[in-house]
């Protein structure tokens, strides 16, 4: 059963790291124009006012898919409770999969919403 606690942990990791990600781009943007730190994309950092519309759109998508992602973690895993190591694995790869491909593919309405209030 420890492998069970152990997938389970390792695949709330990502909305947890999600929510706290999103609400501290949402809330606490960086100050200044990076490259280091923050969304970047060519059009977030054109200017202040695109720059903080970017964390702001982006903060709260990952905030509200984090809590998404967690609160679907949960009854998933209770289904595969006591199963096997090997279907345990899988259903790790799919769910941390299905995180990253979001994750990642939060660009894609972002720079939508950037090019729709700013040209």
């Amino acid at each position: 059963m420890w492998f069970w606690w152990f997938i389970f942990l390792c695949d709330c990791l990502i909305p947890v790291l999600m929510i706290i990600a999103g609400r501290m781009m949402w809330r606490h943007c960086p100050k200044q124009i990076n490259g280091v730190v923050g969304y970047r994309t060519k059009q977030s950092m054109k200017n202040m006012d695109t720059w903080k519309f970017a964390h702001e759109f982006a903060g709260k998508l990952w905030w509200r898919a984090g809590w998404g992602f967690l609160i679907l973690a949960v009854p998933v895993h209770v289904v595969f409770y006591g199963s096997d190591e090997d279907v345990l694995g899988i259903l790790c790869t799919v769910v941390t999969t299905v995180e990253l491909i979001f994750l990642i593919g939060s660009i894609i309405p972002t720079e939508i919403a950037l090019k729709k209030h700013f040209n």
